[in-house]
């Protein structure tokens, strides 16, 4: 009953320090974009495509679109509205009736019409809540009250990286220093959320913390050595032009090879831990070199089955770049010393050799602590 009340009680302080997040302004707000363009749901009617020419496998020129739009203080009215196209396949997009379509009007001065109507882009703000609604539903229905938890340390984590994360990468903070700090944060709600106020919360956050430690350190050394710019990632530049100087880039690169690497890390010393939990709550009359050896052989396949889950990861988010250059014939020699190819595999080696180490960490962590009642 005591631990059922420190739960709840853990729980409930996560959700409120999650809603505090949540309406706490970033810093970056800027009214003047929300003032000048306002951003609704709009069904498409019909769409007019005379415009447009294609050559070969490029569409270029203006698509005009009706779309009835349902949110705001114009929901109800039809507008015509422009869909530029800029031959780029990356960006642009053909709509069709019945598309739901994010559109961007400009308000008039009077604020009671509208001066410009755009098609931005796809609305998917349903689909995105209706796939998180699947996935919270399954949780419950799967994990109940366990369920409910996970939940909200998911929410949290988001919000931390949203609120907090990037904020303070924004003013100039020292990136390591607050990607470490929420890392620690968010894998603290996590796994005692998750795993409870025990030593089993206890030996899992002890070992992701070693272990994301030692990914930090292996990734600041490396990343020295690879002498890989921030500016290898995409939108680096551009926060560069906008004014944002100051912004220490190859270290927001750095710390984001340990943010990548922390869930994956977690996953590997809560499964450890809860192993061990399992092993001396049915054994205890375990020594402490007994648990410690039964602690690697558990490591062990762990080991085996997730060094490959972050080349996994990363691989197929890479796949059309390995194709086009297999395509062309580029030597593999050149494809990797190519600086973004660099950066990948850096990310890649630098978190598998994290998740290799979490493991007989948070064995010896595990020895230490759960057999700590019966020496």
């Amino acid at each position: 009953m005591k631990r059922f009340l420190k739960d709840n009680i853990f729980l409930l302080a996560v959700t409120l320090l999650t809603i505090i997040f949540l309406l706490l302004p970033t810093g970056f707000e800027n009214p003047s974009i929300t003032n000048s363009a306002m951003f609704e749901k709009g069904y498409v009617v019909s769409t007019d495509n005379s415009d447009l020419q294609s050559f070969s496998i490029v569409t270029t020129g203006t698509q005009e679109v009706e779309i009835v739009i349902k949110t705001g203080k114009f929901a109800g009215d039809t507008v015509s509205a422009k869909n530029v196209l800029l031959g780029q396949k990356r960006v642009d997009k053909i709509f069709r009736p019945g598309d739901k379509v994010l559109t961007v009007i400009q308000p008039d001065l009077s604020g009671t019409g509208y001066t410009g109507v755009r098609a931005a882009e796809y609305y998917r703000q349903d689909t995105i809540w209706l796939l998180f609604g699947c996935f919270a539903l399954f949780l419950l229905f799967f994990s109940r009250f366990t369920g409910c938890k996970i939940i909200m340390s998911f929410v949290f984590t988001a919000v931390c990286l949203w609120k907090v994360l990037i904020p303070l990468y924004l003013k100039g903070y020292s990136p390591i220093g607050v990607a470490m700090a929420v890392v620690v944060a968010c894998s603290a709600v996590i796994l005692f959320l998750v795993g409870g106020m025990n030593k089993k919360g206890v030996v899992a956050f002890t070992g992701t913390i070693a272990g994301i430690t030692v990914t930090a350190m292996l990734a600041i050394l490396f990343g020295w050595l690879f002498k890989i710019p921030g500016t290898v990632q995409e939108y680096a530049e551009a926060l560069l032009y906008t004014g944002f100087t100051h912004l220490k880039l190859s270290d927001i690169f750095i710390a984001g090879i340990f943010i990548s690497s922390a869930g994956a890390v977690m996953d590997v010393s809560m499964d450890i831990s809860a192993s061990m939990n399992e092993l001396i709550t049915h054994t205890p009359g375990l020594t402490r070199k007994e648990m410690l050896r039964s602690g690697f052989s558990i490591a062990t396949p762990v080991i085996g089955s997730m060094t490959t889950t972050l080349l996994f990861a990363y691989s197929g988010s890479f796949m059309f770049t390995f194709m086009a250059f297999m395509a062309k014939g580029v030597a593999l020699q050149s494809i990797i010393n190519y600086g973004f190819i660099s950066a990948e595999i850096l990310h890649t080696l630098v978190g598998s050799f994290g998740l290799v180490l979490v493991a007989p960490l948070t064995a010896i962590i595990g020895s230490y602590i759960y057999t700590t009642k019966a020496k």
